[in-house]
């Protein structure tokens, strides 16, 4: 028994490693990547800490190389689903009642291995089942997901710590316990961090969950679940289940002990989970927790005033990095039309410079696009925007999937504020600019802060410090991470929590102390050491 409190000092975040020629990492993450593509493996579920084989299996491959085979995906269903909350119930009970300080250091455990020995696997897993550069790969898979473990930790102790007032003749304490049941976490495939710490904040703070990931992001969702297992995580405490969509999650969310879900991913996906919850709602034992974080159709505003370099770089780097792929990705611009002859010509000179190609060359700046489905969506918007008489294609455009799935670069001129592309997410490296005239900047601010459902991300360029102050009060509610004179994406942990708000989700800020408070059910305690011994009250003496 512990009979010490026990502090976590603030951390610092993760070294991102540059991987720039003659680096030693450099050479470790090449050599990671040619083992993994050597090889073939399984992927089963993982359920009560065994691995789960079913007769339900799909093809795991490489984006920007479709006919490279990484994996045998096995896919569950409702008999699966019914074995995992079986597990998670039974973990439950020894698991919440775990002191925290154990629970928190098989965490801290993980961060070490993730950024130590695992490095290199989880990498090259990311970079070789998502198409991710190595640098993309390296601030997501390995330092973001890092940071998650460790914030968490720390974050988790600062709530513990939060104790009510005790007058005299008392003591009032906060204890901060667990829910109750399960709690469902659906993954996005765009982000390894992301689809790790949505089941283990919530495990973090003594609850089980079922993981469902990303079928496209199961590949480096599996090696972090060997990582975790290593790191001592209890079998049953997450379950891992592979799966397509309705044939996991209609099984969850039909079970009377589900208490949370935890999701990433389309709004449309999120509205249906929700609404499937609320009809449900008469069946579960208590109200399940519902955090969520969906689309985002971001937005860089420009003003007169705006320096154009940074302006440049800002816009090539949102839009392109991760093939656009990025929930913050800047997909939408608004531009000055003293600003765009100048923009247009560094911008369209920047870009032919992108280089695109396998994500094992380090040279490319892009890959390919996750999968078929996408690469379908993402060049039909292209061919809508080349087909229109109200918008013009001012780079890029091209798109070929005979090797990998892979989207030029692209740049719409749009004259309508409310073209198709303006207003819709596409999820890929498309952006839409619509220059307005230097006096509608009024009118312009207001046609951006209603042009979207989505309030996730959004940048403002100006060197004019009263515009600047304008701009960011107009927009007050357009964006839950909003930038200045910068681009709109590569939130830190611990320094820019994320989440939007609108129809881009809860908010509920991943990587910070408000997220975990969603898995915490408190329970407020009194005791009174002398009680009184006499029922009457003196109002009720006589005169």
């Amino acid at each position: 028994m512990s009979n010490a409190y026990f502090e976590i000092r603030e951390p610092e975040n993760e070294p991102v490693n540059s991987y720039a020629p003659g680096t030693p990492e450099r050479k470790k993450l090449k050599d990671e990547l040619k083992k993994l593509s050597s090889e073939t493996i399984d992927i089963p579920a993982i359920i009560g800490g065994k691995e789960v084989k079913t007769d339900r299996t799909v093809d795991v491959v490489v984006p920007h190389d479709h006919q490279q085979k990484l994996a045998t995906l096995h896919l569950c269903g409702e008999k699966e689903v019914e074995q995992a909350i079986e597990a998670s119930l039974e973990a439950r009970d020894e698991w919440a009642a775990m002191p925290w300080q154990e629970r928190v250091a098989i965490f801290k455990k993980a961060a070490d291995l993730l950024a130590g020995p695992w490095r290199y696997t989880i990498n090259a897993s990311t970079m070789l089942g998502q198409s991710k550069t190595c640098y993309q790969s390296e601030i997501d898979a390995i330092a973001e997901l890092a940071d998650f473990f460790r914030f968490n930790a720390y974050y988790l102790t600062q709530i513990y710590q939060q104790q009510p007032y005790s007058p005299d003749g008392m003591w009032n304490r906060t204890e901060y316990r667990p829910l109750e049941g399960f709690v469902f976490a659906v993954t996005p495939f765009n982000f390894t961090s992301i689809a790790v710490n949505l089941p283990t904040a919530p495990a973090m703070c003594g609850n089980v969950a079922i993981w469902k990931p990303s079928n496209t992001a199961a590949y480096s969702s599996y090696f972090a679940m060997k990582m975790l297992k290593e790191a001592g995580l209890p079998d049953g405490v997450v379950n891992f289940l592979p799966g397509n969509g309705a044939d996991v999650g209609d099984p969850a969310l039909a079970s009377e002990h589900l208490s949370g879900l935890h999701f990433t991913g389309s709004t449309e996906t999120f509205h249906h989970l929700w609404k499937t919850i609320g009809n449900n709602i008469d069946h579960y034992k208590t109200y399940p927790r519902i955090v969520g974080e969906t689309g985002g159709k971001d937005f860089i505003f420009a003003h007169q005033s705006a320096d154009v370099d940074a302006l440049v770089i800002a816009a090539l780097r949102g839009a392109y990095e991760y093939q656009g792929q990025k929930c913050s990705a800047a997909s939408r611009m608004y531009m000055p039309k003293s600003v765009w002859p100048a923009f247009k010509e560094r911008f369209v000179e920047e870009v032919k410079k992108i280089t695109m190609g396998d994500a094992g060359d380090f040279s490319n700046f892009m890959t390919a696009v996750i999968d078929d489905k996408a690469f379908k969506k993402i060049s039909e918007y292209i061919d809508f925007a080349a087909d229109a008489d109200d918008a013009e294609i001012i780079s890029g455009g091209g798109y070929d999937d005979s090797k990998g799935y892979f989207i030029e670069p692209t740049l719409i001129k749009a004259d309508n504020p409310k073209f198709k592309t303006m207003e819709e997410e596409i999820f890929g490296p498309v952006l839409t600019a619509y220059i307005y005239e230097d006096d509608k900047f009024e009118e312009t601010l207001e046609i951006c802060d209603n042009t979207s459902p989505y309030a996730l991300t959004g940048a403002i360029f100006a060197q004019d410090r009263y515009a600047l102050n304008h701009m960011a009060d107009n927009l007050n509610q357009a964006a839950g991470n909003f930038y200045i004179n910068d681009k709109p994406t590569a939130a830190v942990v611990n320094q820019q929590p994320f989440g939007g708000a609108r129809k881009s989700g809860t908010n509920d800020k991943a990587g910070s102390a408000a997220n975990l408070m969603r898995w915490i059910s408190p329970r407020s305690m009194k005791e009174t050491f002398s009680p009184p011994k006499d029922w009457t009250y003196p109002f009720m003496d006589e005169e």
